[in-house]
């Protein structure tokens, strides 16, 4: 396994990999993507994905989980300071390792009779990686995100999908207006006023599941053209977080399917 030191803040390899961590536009530019803890760089390998490189610290080199990750990776490994590394780190407690992968270009067109989840203008980088694991393990293959929404392929998303990017087929930056009349299937939003419980559908078959922004909801696009659904509250909340009502609507799907 080669092994090379790097200690310079402005050595180039350090820059590329500062500005893909921290920097929309430059991992559009540059194509690329990083992938941030061990768990995350091993799903990544388990797809037979390739890994243009690996940054770590001396002290992580040593550990039991870098003996799968480096069976699997033949290429050089970066060793920087335990400083270095944690100035560029969005975890800070995890075991050192990240991997700069490029970004996915074989995206199949977008099937208008499967089912997919929209992300309408949610920000929140948790709430889109948590809405994309859940969609995952309910079996949703497709999601698109409209402008406005968090970067499907940020450092902070891809960590809390933890690996459901990688059986997913994404969509980005694409407006409402240009594809939601095209579905052949039930689409359902969710919302608060003046809808249907979410327990009286009928969601055997293939539908889409829009579910929008964290303060002000979905738009009045969206409600003109789907089916408003509402979780009912005994509580009395005025609202669920994004994440845990979209969670719970692919859920009941899942439960009505099974």
């Amino acid at each position: 396994m080669p092994t090379i030191f790097l200690e310079s803040r402005d050595n180039p390899k350090i820059k590329h990999l500062r500005g893909l961590i921290e920097q929309n536009t430059y991992r559009k530019k540059q194509g690329q993507t990083v992938l941030e803890g061990t768990h995350l760089v091993m799903a990544w390998l388990e797809k037979d994905r390739k890994i243009n490189s690996i940054f770590t610290t001396e002290h992580a080199l040593a550990h039991p989980d870098f003996e799968e990750i480096f069976s699997r990776y033949p290429g050089t490994v970066f060793v920087l300071s335990e400083s270095l590394y944690k100035d560029l780190s969005t975890l800070g407690t995890s075991l050192a390792c990240l991997a700069i992968v490029d970004l996915p270009t074989n995206t199949p067109a977008l099937n208008f009779t499967e089912d997919t989840l929209i992300l309408e203008n949610i920000q929140d980088p948790g709430n889109v990686g948590t809405l994309l694991r859940s969609a995952a393990a309910a079996g949703i293959e497709q999601v698109v995100c409209t402008r406005g929404s968090a970067s499907l392929w940020s450092p902070r998303v891809l960590r809390a999908a933890m690996g459901a990017h990688f059986s997913l087929h994404t969509y980005e930056n694409i407006e409402l207006e240009d594809f939601l009349k095209q579905f052949k299937i039930p689409v359902y939003v969710t919302s608060s006023h003046e809808a249907e419980s979410l327990y009286s559908k009928n969601l055997r078959k293939q539908c889409v599941w829009i579910l929008g922004n964290e303060g002000q909801g979905v738009s009045d696009f969206a409600l003109k053209h789907a089916d408003a659904v509402c979780i009912p509250q005994p509580g009395g909340q005025e609202s669920l977080n994004v994440a845990v009502a979209g969670s719970i609507c692919f859920f009941e799907m899942v439960r009505q399917r099974l």
